[in-house]
């Protein structure tokens, strides 16, 4: 395999990546806002109620689940 080629994967490969990063920025940025407005109603003080927490804890995992939910069934249509 010659140096171009090799560059050539390297590259492909490290595109994937930064894809990758950039999904996965997408989605904490998404499940923020849809945490956020669905938790906290009221001004935040310095610290969290512990409905709001509870509500957040709740929220960022049906959502991470959603997420993996809706990805495996992507990958098993292709």
């Amino acid at each position: 395999m010659d140096s171009s080629a090799l560059n050539s994967a390297d590259l492909q490969r490290f595109i994937e990546q930064e894809k990758q990063k950039a999904m996965v920025n997408e989605m904490v940025a998404k499940l923020t806002d849809v945490c956020w407005d669905k938790c906290i109603t009221s001004t935040p003080g310095s610290k969290f109620s512990s409905g709001e927490t509870t509500c957040l804890t709740y929220c960022a995992q049906r959502y991470m689940d959603m997420s993996m939910m809706i990805m495996k069934r992507f990958q098993s249509m292709q």
